[in-house]
């Protein structure tokens, strides 16, 4: 690329009636994140003097959940065209270095077609992104003359018959030199079917103004599939989930079903992982060598390391989890969690906010929230750690080599020492001596001559 100054106006102004949604066509999302979102990360990964974005409908909504300072936003009121719409950035592009327009519903144009589309329009020329399509019905065809060069794009709605039968087509995605911009779009009219202001008008402006045109093509057609409906949505969300597949894949990660997979973030993967099938992952997700992933599961902004294995149906967020541990099936565990080595956390455990030393276990069917568990310690089945008062959180702390009975609940604030035993049903509201067994129950009786209530028969008084 050698565009000195480069500006990038990103067209985000449309309705998306098609949508059928109360939403702004651009914040639907795609693979967890919103269709602008997914412009934006490319946009600045082109290293822009200035990103600009352009925007109508539900502005006030996109402008919040972007929530970038660094964009300039300006507004197209009314929506009078592709064109219509650039006119309103003018005060904000230069007169040196070039433009790259963009689009908020087009969300997976790759980096390096558009690197190779700067490259080949250098800042002094029109450069545009071209596709050959078998069915190019909706776009606008590129018209050439008997030497090949560009000479002008029609719209669909504008094209005769034998123009609508061009298969070379415009994505609308162009890069204009800064020099000849505010010229062109300033001569642009709307004298067409739509009585709209099309920004391809300015290729026929260009070659009468003796400018050179130049195109590039994208490695992948879907790379310019805009959004339009749900159905277009679903579609352009399943090539994507395709990609991710085969980049695992290529990387030696081991998929039970690449179809069956979605990743809404970003996965990087060590050696010998393997994915059942139906799993997410989501935000930023590292699997550490020899991690399994059972069915089922869902993995938000997790840190697994070697060797540790995630059974089915199991949720983990924002947890860092160490070597060898085994997780689920049917486990929780919720953010501010650490796990050190060779923990388990077994089946309906759910954890929150809580630190876990290396040897220990929670088997089965029970509760640790804002607890620091030391190393080797056995929590039994049904445990329950009281950490709400009702209005603040309180923490347990349960030192190392503590074995915690079967219907347990330790009413936080609470500490239970080194080599504590805690005896089965107990209900532990004191600190613990250390190496002692505690109790805490009633006394059992049994009543003699005691009789089971009988149903009584209908009617019966």
């Amino acid at each position: 690329m050698d565009v000195p100054t480069l500006n990038i106006a990103i067209l985000a102004a449309g309705r998306g009636k098609r949508m059928h949604s109360e939403k702004p066509k651009v914040l639907h999302r795609l693979a967890g994140k919103p269709l602008l979102c997914h412009v934006l990360d490319t946009a600045r990964a082109l290293s822009p003097n200035k990103i600009c974005i352009i925007f109508g409908h539900g502005g006030e909504v996109v402008r919040q959940a972007i929530g970038d300072p660094a964009l300039t936003w300006v507004q197209q009121e009314p929506q009078l065209g592709t064109g219509h719409a650039l006119m309103q950035a003018l005060p904000y592009l230069g007169s040196e270095g070039a433009t790259l327009v963009l689009y908020g519903d087009v969300p997976l144009t790759a980096l390096s077609t558009l690197n190779r589309l700067l490259t080949v329009a250098d800042g002094e020329t029109l450069g545009l992104l071209t596709v050959e399509l078998a069915d190019p019905s909706g776009y606008g065809r590129i018209l050439r003359n008997a030497a090949g060069e560009i000479t002008a794009v029609v719209e669909e709605k504008d094209a005769s018959s034998s123009e609508r039968n061009i298969r070379e087509v415009s994505t609308g995605i162009v890069v204009i030199p800064n020099r000849y911009i505010h010229g062109w779009l300033n001569r642009l009219e709307n004298n067409n079917a739509q009585k709209e202001y099309y920004l391809t008008d300015i290729v026929a402006l260009a070659v009468k103004d003796n400018v050179k045109v130049v195109t590039g093509q994208p490695e992948r057609v879907w790379e310019i599939s805009g959004i339009n409906s749900k159905f277009q949505l679903a579609e352009l969300e399943r090539i994507y989930q395709k990609e991710c597949a085969n980049a695992l894949l290529e990387q030696g990660v081991t998929l039970a079903d690449p179809s069956r997979i979605d990743v809404r973030g970003v996965l990087t993967c060590g050696r010998d992982v393997e994915i059942d099938i139906d799993c997410i992952f989501e935000g930023d997700v590292h699997l550490g060598d020899g991690v399994k992933v059972g069915a089922h599961s869902i993995l938000r902004d997790v840190k697994i390391a070697a060797g540790s294995a995630v059974a089915p149906f199991s949720l983990i967020e924002s947890t860092e989890i160490g070597e060898n541990c085994r997780i689920g099936p049917y486990a929780r565990i919720r953010p501010g969690t650490r796990l050190d080595n060779d923990v388990h956390i077994g089946n309906f455990v759910e954890v929150k906010n809580s630190a876990i030393a290396a040897g220990s276990k929670a088997n089965h069917l029970s509760y640790i929230g804002d607890t620091v568990i030391g190393k080797r310690v056995n929590i039994g089945a049904g445990t329950i750690t009281c950490n709400y008062d009702g209005a603040n959180k309180h923490q347990t702390i349960i030192e190392d080599d503590v074995f915690v009975g079967s219907d347990t609940q330790l009413v936080a604030p609470v500490k239970v020492a080194q080599g504590s035993t805690i005896g089965a049903g107990s209900t532990i509201t004191r600190d613990t001596p250390p190496e002692t067994l505690t109790l805490s129950r009633a006394r059992q009786t049994s009543v003699d001559g005691w009789k089971r209530p009988v149903k009584k028969e209908k009617g019966e008084k």
